[in-house]
Formats: structure tokens, sequence, C-alpha cells
């Protein structure tokens, strides 16, 4: 957007606007704060003469309407067509307000780890530990990987050193396993059926392969059989 200022000298207007507003709002409140206590009490003190060239701070509204401004010509050239939420709602907007939301996203969507406190790295875990059961092949891998993240779980909660609470539960083991046996013979089932459908469309592609042969060798015969017709007559 600050390339697109460079290049529009409408936009940079409206930059330098925004800018320079700001400047004088913080002029106003520094002259206010550094003000003689004493010049109003009954006249005891001088009073500062007001200064001729200070602007009037620019309005709530006003600010609104040169932001919606500089809003409304990035849009039009192009500078949020890339952005990745582009028609999409704004995410973490629902709920409570969250003070560590941005350390949370930041972690989630770089996959970070080691680094988070272990109330958000077992949150991460606890969504993707599925997929880590499925990928083990035995059952007591299964239970050591639980046992482990289960382990976890309670001294992190035993912890006092602050940050956001752990709230992520415990796995129960035969549930969990009973879950993961499930997933695996639907994987069996799911590969079984598309093995036994590849082996279908083989057999009609070769069924139709021999067909077209068949086809061809009785063309070529009767084409041999009415050359031998003509010839002879």
């Amino acid at each position: 957007m600050r390339d697109t200022a460079r290049r529009d000298p409408s936009l940079a207007a409206v930059r330098y606007r925004l800018e320079r507003a700001e400047s004088d709002a913080r002029a106003a409140e520094a002259g206010a704060a550094g003000a003689d206590p004493t010049a109003g009490a009954g006249g005891a003190g001088p009073t500062a003469p007001p200064r001729s060239d200070a602007k009037r701070a620019p309005t709530a509204a006003e600010l609104r309407a040169i932001a919606k401004t500089a809003l409304d010509r990035a849009i039009d050239a192009g500078e949020f067509d890339n952005s990745p939420l582009a028609g999409k709602p704004l995410p973490g907007l629902t709920g409570g307000h969250d003070p560590d939301w941005w350390i949370k996203a930041k972690i989630e969507r770089e996959g970070l780890s080691g680094v988070a406190p272990p109330a958000l790295s077992l949150r991460t875990e606890n969504a993707q530990l599925d997929d880590l059961l499925d990928s083990m092949a035995t059952e007591a891998s299964v239970r050591a990987t639980l046992s482990d993240f289960n382990s976890r779980i309670v001294e992190a909660r035993r912890q006092l050193a602050g940050g956001p609470p752990v709230v992520t539960p415990l796995r129960d083991a035969d549930a969990e396993v009973g879950r993961w046996r499930a997933r695996r013979e639907a994987r069996r089932a799911a590969a079984a059926e598309s093995a036994a459908l590849a082996e279908v469309e083989e057999a009609a592609q070769q069924t139709t392969w021999r067909a077209r042969r068949r086809a061809a060798r009785a063309r070529r015969a009767q084409e041999r059989g009415l050359g031998g017709a003509s010839a002879g007559s």
C-alpha cells in the first residue's frame, strides 16, 4: 500500500493528511498537559496567547472519512486482491477476547513447536493426535504415545509458572485404541474397495480391447472375401 501511495499522488495526499492530523492531535495533547496550572486562578499567572497558526484537530468522523478514502483507493488499485482472507470473515471475531490470539495464530499458521507454552502446544498436539496415531502400526505404539501425551497434560496442569490455562482433555487409552482400530479397518476396507474397482476397470478395458481386435479381424476377413469374389467374377 505504501508503494501505491508513492505512485498515486491522491493517496499520498490522504496519507499526509492522516499523519498531519495525528501530529496535530499529539501536539494539542502535549500543549494541554504543559499548560500553566495557575493560568485560570484569579488571573494569577500569565496566560499564553493563542497560536495563530494552530490548526484544528480533525474530528473522529473526519478521520474515519480519510481512512475510508485511503482504503477505497487501495482496493481500486488492487492492493487487496491477493489477500488470503479475501471474501472471507476475519478469524477470531467471535467469542471472548483472547489476549494471546496473535501468538496462537502465529504458532498454528507457521506450525511452530517447542516455543509455545504447554497449554498452546498441547492444544495443537491434541488436534493432530488422531493423524499421528493413524500412522502407527501396532497397538503398543498407540498406547505408549497416549501415555506420554496424558503425562505431559498432567505435568502442565501442575505447573504454576503462569500463562494460559491447560484445557486440553486427557485421552482414554482404551477408547482411543478402539477408535484407532475402527479407523484402520475403515482404511483397509476403502483400500480393498479401490483395488477391486481398479480390477473391474482393468478387466473392462481388456474386454473392450479384445472385442476391438475380434471386430478388426472380422472386418479384414470380410474385406478379403469380398476381394476374392470380385476377382473370380
